[in-house]
């Protein structure tokens, strides 16, 4: 892969750190997407390096902020803990520094209203570059660098391939596609990054099936 302008300089953010501080906040942009509500309550671990350096990165800052629709180069980022608590919402942490099974710069994201919850687990792998790598323990390997479509559907022969003829006739051109399961026969979800998105009129069919339970457009970052 060839280096570019961004390789060498790195993103545009709020400092000090591109890992621990830009790359967190676009972890936490990318939940709010998934998420789709206001943030209410939120858990939040921090494994591996996170754990102990979190607060002199600002990565607590960094991990609010973009939960709560902010950008990396975002100034308020920095008073993200205060426009959290102005707006109510509650915010525990959790800190588990030995977690060897997972990438050394890994945050999870636990939201909930209510009955409804969310986790997202992401790693950042420097210089503001990112994995989301669960979403609810499911595989989804997305960056936020594409939209990137999320469709919980039931796992039965021919969804894959239903799904990906429709985007064809779309015209448009996946970049990658992550499915994952529990169990067979019961539901699969469906990451799928594309160049572009259908038309709003093919995304309404395609929540109207039977089978699809669910289907969100996460936004581009």
């Amino acid at each position: 892969m060839s280096s570019g302008v961004f390789d060498m300089i790195g993103p545009v953010m709020v400092g000090p750190s591109s890992s621990h501080t830009a790359g967190v906040a676009k972890i936490g942009l990318l939940a709010s997407r998934v998420w789709q509500k206001p943030i209410r309550d939120v858990e939040i671990t921090f494994y591996n390096s996170f754990a102990t350096t979190f607060k002199g990165h600002g990565s607590d800052r960094a991990i609010i902020g973009g939960l709560l629709g902010m950008s990396p180069d975002d100034m308020k980022i920095k008073e993200a803990l205060e426009i959290a608590h102005a707006q109510g919402v509650a915010i525990t942490y959790k800190y588990i520094g030995n977690a060897t099974q997972l990438h050394p710069n890994t945050i999870e994201v636990r939201l909930t209203e209510g009955e409804q919850s969310l986790s997202i687990v992401g790693e950042s792998l420097g210089g503001g570059v990112i994995n989301i790598a669960l979403v609810d323990g499911y595989k989804a390997q997305f960056n936020g660098d594409l939209p990137t479509l999320m469709i919980v559907a039931q796992d039965k022969p021919g969804v894959i391939a239903f799904v990906s003829d429709i985007l064809a006739h779309e015209n448009c051109n996946i970049a990658s596609m992550t499915v994952s399961r529990f169990q067979r026969s019961g539901d699969a979800r469906h990451f799928i990054e594309a160049d572009t998105l259908p038309r709003p009129l093919t995304i309404e069919y395609l929540k109207s099936l039977p089978w699809i339970r669910n289907l969100i457009i996460i936004n581009s970052l």
